[in-house]
């Protein structure tokens, strides 16, 4: 394969990150600094096995799409949507892209067809990468009016083309294949740090969601401070399983490891991840709170059935490893002498094997995307995993700020990252101002003007306090529930303690205008038959006594905050809440307002019940 000649403009691998104002001009710079180190991996079916690319045999692989693409023809800063999972195709289109001037409009893969055609519509873009043509048909379907679309092309085509089929759909190896002997292309355009590196569509948990403009300017800013702020390494192996349309994977699971010449493998599914995490052993993971709950539930639950000594040993192994941490961090006295001698056994018996779950190398963990809750977070901390909390959102590219492995205050999202301001405004609202701050919203002058400020302020929409330079969130403005008894109760909060108990998948806190609160759960199908064989062989039977039972679970788990903010009602269900019924986004945060009207009737029947009797109200799901 011919590969390309690099740019009048290519850095030499002398020049150094900080030099680098780009993307197009960060991939060049790593590829001609370490050519032959590995860059990516990726699970091939056809071969069952797992798959290496350096970074001079990816480069030729983005070479072929940037061929394809320029045979198009598009205009610079046209926008390329991406509709497909995380892998070498999803990259190879997305740097092609950036390498012409296009524009990239990341989208989740599983996210519902409506939403996306939206996003298509709303971001006129001109080509669409798909995994498959029965996707596209799904699309199509919804009737949104595409007419920018001049290009389809589908990495896997499982139908035969009717004819009178839509001409804009093409095979990607079709596409790819039809420019492979073509000249490469020699006119690049010169990328200004300015202009725009992508549109990354919110989750939109309130609404439809909004395209947030992100120059190169921006990321790459963005990634340098991280970078001095958790200084990985070349050798560190990145696991990618959150989706690529993020900006919180596209910056510190993307971006970042091409500064710093990390490897990144491309995990098969989510689905899978357990097996992916055993086989690539990686060395950092960027991850959002749910997958760290996931295992501190079964742990948890594990504990629960355990026979007394291995509990015992867990309990001592979390006590003697949650002094130890506190120590380290100076936030306690030097260490007991029976701490000190009996650590090296625990971490042995117990604290590896929980974490050999993780592959058994992993020495960094990031949570960021929405809060983590403290004793999920304490758990891995005790166990000798540093999981360190950060804080973000899309529209400063993303990261704000985060702890560090020497500076670690899991109670907190850590300090501002190097040259980005935040100062509390009105209402204890965040605000922040950087070069990491969003260009504004996709044709929505006036949304952008609504929460960044002529000066560059950003208005987050979160409150917090800032201790000596941490910061700590407090809530989020909107989501405050009022009760009609005057109570303010921040949900989030609620919700994220509710999922510490095992029994419980996904949860929602409701109560807005109304004389208490309650909870609509998705349940932990095993755990709740091992609940429910526990009630019926203590007598207790039928729903008002398996209501009692989750109420009990639900008051321990938000023991720590006041009693009006205890859920007083409960209704359960066993079918879990997922991105196509439009319930919860794609990075996992609930739709309030749809889960809401899904679930209004058991509601309505929930304070119903309530007002016709004083007892524990209940649906049953």
């Amino acid at each position: 394969m011919q590969q390309s000649n690099p740019p009048d403009h290519h850095m030499s691998a002398a020049d150094s990150l900080a030099a680098v104002s780009t993307l197009p001009e960060l991939w060049r710079w790593r590829v001609g600094l370490s050519p032959d180190k590995a860059a990516y991996r990726h699970f091939d079916p056809q071969r069952g096995a797992w798959a290496s690319f350096s970074w001079r045999e990816i480069d030729a692989v983005v070479d072929r799409w940037r061929r394809a693409l320029a045979a198009e023809g598009f205009g610079r800063g046209e926008r390329i949507a991406i509709l497909m999972p995380n892998g070498i195709a999803h990259l190879a289109m997305d740097q092609a892209t950036l390498s012409r001037g296009l524009v990239p409009v990341p989208m989740h893969a599983v996210d519902n067809a409506d939403s996306i055609a939206y996003i298509l519509a709303d971001s006129g873009a001109r080509l669409l990468l798909v995994d498959s043509d029965e996707r596209w048909a799904e699309i199509a379907a919804v009737g949104e009016a595409l007419p920018d679309i001049r290009r389809i092309v589908c990495a896997d085509v499982r139908t035969a083309r009717a004819p009178g089929g839509d001409p804009r759909v093409i095979d990607l190896q079709a596409w790819l294949g039809a420019h492979a002997d073509a000249e490469p292309p020699h006119d690049d355009p010169a990328i200004d740090p300015h202009d725009l590196a992508a549109i990354v569509y919110t989750s939109g948990t309130t609404g439809r969601p909004k395209g947030v403009m992100l120059s190169h300017d921006n990321v790459v800013s963005n990634l340098k401070a991280i970078h001095q702020r958790l200084a990985a390494s070349p050798d560190d192996v990145f696991l990618s399983f959150l989706p690529l349309s993020h900006t919180f994977e596209r910056t510190a699971g993307y971006s970042y490891p091409i500064a710093i010449g990390a490897c990144v493998a491309y995990a098969r599914s989510v689905k899978q991840l357990s097996d992916d995490l055993l086989e690539v052993r990686p060395t950092i993971l960027i991850s959002v709170p749910r997958i760290y709950e996931r295992i501190y539930s079964l742990v948890m639950h594990h504990r629960a059935i355990a026979g007394p000594l291995e509990r015992a040993l867990l309990d001592l192994t979390l006590a003697i490893g949650g002094r130890r941490f506190d120590a380290q961090h100076g936030r306690a006295t030097t260490l007991p002498a029976f701490d000190r001698v009996a650590w090296p056994l625990l971490k042995r018996l117990v604290a590896d094997k929980v974490l050999a779950r993780f592959g058994g190398r992993l020495h960094v963990a990031v949570s960021g995307g929405a809060p983590i809750a403290e004793p999920v977070v304490r758990l891995f901390l005790a166990l000798g995993l540093e999981v360190l909390q950060g804080y973000g959102m899309t529209e400063t590219s993303p990261v704000v700020s985060v702890n560090t492995l020497d500076d670690n205050d899991p109670r907190t999202v850590g300090r501002a990252l190097p040259g980005i301001e935040v100062r509390i405004g009105t209402n204890d609202e965040l605000m922040v101002r950087g070069a990491n701050v969003m260009l504004g919203y996709w044709r929505k002058p006036e949304e952008t003007a609504r929460v960044k400020e002529p000066d560059g302020w950003l208005h987050t929409g979160d409150q917090a306090r800032i201790d000596h330079g941490r910061i700590t969130i407090t809530g989020r403005i909107k989501d405050i529930l009022v009760t009609s008894t005057g109570e303010k109760i921040a949900p989030a909060d609620l919700e994220t303690a509710i999922l510490t108990d095992p029994l419980f998948e996904q949860a929602i806190v409701i109560g807005e205008n109304r004389p208490f609160l309650a909870a609509i759960v998705v349940l932990n199908a095993k755990g709740w038959a091992e609940q429910q064989a526990r009630l019926a062989a203590h007598g207790q039977r039928g729903t008002d006594a398996e209501a009692a039972s989750l109420l009990r679970h639900i008051a321990r788990a938000v023991k720590a905050y006041p009693s009006y903010a205890t859920p007083k009602a409960v209704h359960w269900t066993l079918e879990p809440w997922t991105v196509q019924e439009g319930l919860i986004t794609p990075t996992l945060k609930n739709k309030r307002p749809a889960i809401e009207r899904a679930f209004a009737k058991e509601i309505e029947a929930i304070y119903a019940k309530r007002r016709e009797a004083q007892t524990p109200a209940a649906v049953r799901g």
